[in-house]
């Protein structure tokens, strides 16, 4: 893979590894497509935090490419203390999370970090009684300290690529002028 040997060359020459989140930056960059979110994070400099990254085709990519020329290194590390960083110091935090497993667990994780989410959205099909992490419902992560206890959190039982748009539409989109009205002119 092109992007891989590239990469290789500028961690050598410049020193230091990669993390998940500059990858994807690196791949929205290269990309350079209007319509892919990773186009438009990098563009905007917001990171995009994978703690499983490899898990997949990428990582596939990563392992073949590491017995052709191996010395890529990417630290989680680092994007770990960077999510669990920017709970700690925010005045408020909120998650919408959809789906469930290891990516609901690493954000609710940061949370815990603060003493808790003050708002909390929950959008997947699992259920309780099957005993994962996907399937619990808010009140075990107020348990935790995930969520705040004086948090009003929902789980809406639902596929999240059906009800996702839905509640955008019903939601940021009523708002769209109003958001666009505070964005820098590019």
């Amino acid at each position: 893979m092109p992007i891989l040997e590239q990469m290789v060359d500028e961690q050598e020459t410049q020193g230091g590894g990669w993390t998940p989140s500059r990858m994807i930056a690196r791949l929205g960059k290269e990309i350079n497509n209007p319509e892919s979110v990773c186009y438009w994070a990098q563009k905007n400099n917001i990171p995009v935090l994978s703690p499983a990254l490899t898990d997949g085709s990428l990582g596939d990519m990563i392992f073949f490419h590491s017995y052709k020329r191996p010395g890529l290194v990417l630290d989680i590390v680092e994007d770990l203390r960077l999510i669990n960083t920017q709970a700690i110091f925010a005045r408020k935090t909120g998650m919408i999370i959809l789906g469930g497993g290891l990516v609901k667990h690493h954000i609710a994780n940061a949370n815990l970090m603060r003493n808790g989410a003050d708002f909390s959205v929950y959008v997947n099909t699992a259920q309780e009684f099957d005993g994962s992490d996907s399937g619990a419902r808010p009140d075990e992560a107020v348990s935790w300290g995930k969520i705040r206890m004086d948090a009003t959190p929902v789980k809406v039982y639902a596929d999240a690529s059906l009800v996702f748009p839905l509640l955008v539409a019903e939601t940021f989109a009523q708002r769209a002028d109003a958001f666009l009205s505070e964005m820098p002119a590019e």
